[in-house]
């Protein structure tokens, strides 16, 4: 699972990055400036990466046995700026915790 965790974080990031670069800077110079050269070519870069992201996160969300909404969760961090940040550090940090034994795991 350490490899799948390495790619998430590592898309997490880029996604991150442009997305908060379409939104920061495209976005500003398309409307307020009506310089749309950003948006065009950095907004198709972040669909694609987006594309990657979903893949990671999902092939992440399989092997560590999360439910569906946490999966959803994580997948959705992607859309918006800065959340993405989030979730890996989030995601780092439920994947670093040691399991929990309970008597009735170590039991079976």
């Amino acid at each position: 699972m350490g490899a799948a965790l390495t790619r998430y974080r590592v898309i997490a990031w880029i996604v991150g990055v442009v997305l908060i670069l379409l939104v920061v800077i495209g976005m500003p110079l398309k409307y307020a400036f009506d310089n749309p050269v950003v948006v065009e070519t950095v907004g198709p870069a972040h669909g694609f990466l987006y594309m990657i992201y979903l893949v990671a996160a999902f092939d992440l969300s399989r092997r560590a046995d999360w439910p569906l909404k946490r999966m959803l969760l994580v997948m959705l961090a992607g859309t918006v700026p800065f959340v993405s940040f989030y979730a890996e550090r989030r995601v780092s940090g439920w994947l670093a915790r040691p399991v929990q034994r309970t008597p009735e795991t170590v039991a079976s």
